[in-house]
């Protein structure tokens, strides 16, 4: 997986930022089915929030195990929420969340001269 740029984490970010999380980390912890359960998530979000109900002290350690095990970014961890996103390798399938939109005309910087 290519690593991402600040801006694409930026915007990645942006975009999770109304999502709900799709999965809950309970009282069995990051377990084989878990993980096989992130994966498949991931596989067809491509961006996705889990939220730690319990192990919260663990979460940061327990998100890289989490992304090291399904090759996914960890993008961000907030409270006890992680943003975790992974491009699909199926192209049918690929979102292109990294795709930026170009701003209209009326939201584009307009240069103007200096007041005289």
């Amino acid at each position: 997986m290519k690593h991402l740029s600040g801006s694409e984490k930026r915007h990645l970010k942006k975009l999770a930022h109304k999502l709900k999380p799709l999965i809950h980390v309970g009282k069995n912890g990051v377990t084989s089915n878990l993980i096989a359960t992130i994966d498949r998530a991931l596989m067809d979000h491509e961006l996705i929030k889990v939220k730690f109900l319990e192990y919260k002290s663990e979460r940061r350690e327990l998100s890289r195990a989490i992304a090291e095990k399904t090759g996914s970014e960890l993008l961000q961890v907030v409270g006890n929420t992680v943003i975790f996103y992974r491009e699909s390798s199926d192209s049918a399938m690929r979102q292109k969340l990294l795709k930026k939109k170009t701003l209209s005309p009326s939201r584009r910087r307009i240069q103007r001269s200096p007041r005289g």
